[in-house]
């Protein structure tokens, strides 16, 4: 079966999501923080008149916090909720790069981080020219209790 991603950078990293999971990609908007949020959630933007929780990808990821610039990107992205409902949800990158595809059989399954554990987050890994692309699973991703590896 064929796939297409929008591949993009998160602290040095490529990083992919499925395009159909893709709603639009935004320049950066800077974020209303709001209060008692788990760590990862920059805050809400304003999307034609939606509020818009924000994700920064990096610090969901583990990693620092993103320093947001002009410069950055939101990937506002549709996630499939409880009982058939989608919600939306932007996430915060470094920059978007490009759309590839590629067979799904090329996807390989993520490595094992230690003791029977599977590094959270990622559907797999596929080659993309010279590069090793991470695929992320957007419904893991956005579970509010999923593991978070210590960076």
């Amino acid at each position: 079966m064929h796939r297409e991603l929008i591949t993009f950078e998160v602290a040095g990293q490529i990083f992919a999501l499925d395009i159909m999971s893709i709603r639009e990609i935004r320049a950066w908007t800077p974020v209303t923080p709001m209060p008692r949020v788990p760590h990862y959630v920059a805050g809400v933007v304003n999307l034609r008149g939606t509020v818009l929780p924000v994700i920064d990808l990096a610090a969901r990821l583990g990693w620092a916090p993103t320093e947001a610039t002009p410069r950055h990107a939101i990937i506002v992205c549709q996630v499939e909720g409880h009982a058939a409902h989608t919600q939306s949800q932007g996430l915060i990158v470094d920059s978007v790069s490009d759309i590839v595809a590629f067979n799904s059989e090329a996807l390989q399954a993520p490595p094992s981080a230690g003791r029977d554990e599977v590094i959270p987050f990622l559907e797999g890994l596929v080659a993309i020219e010279d590069r090793m692309v991470m695929v992320l699973d957007l419904q893991s991703l956005s579970a509010p209790d999923a593991p978070v590896l210590a960076a």
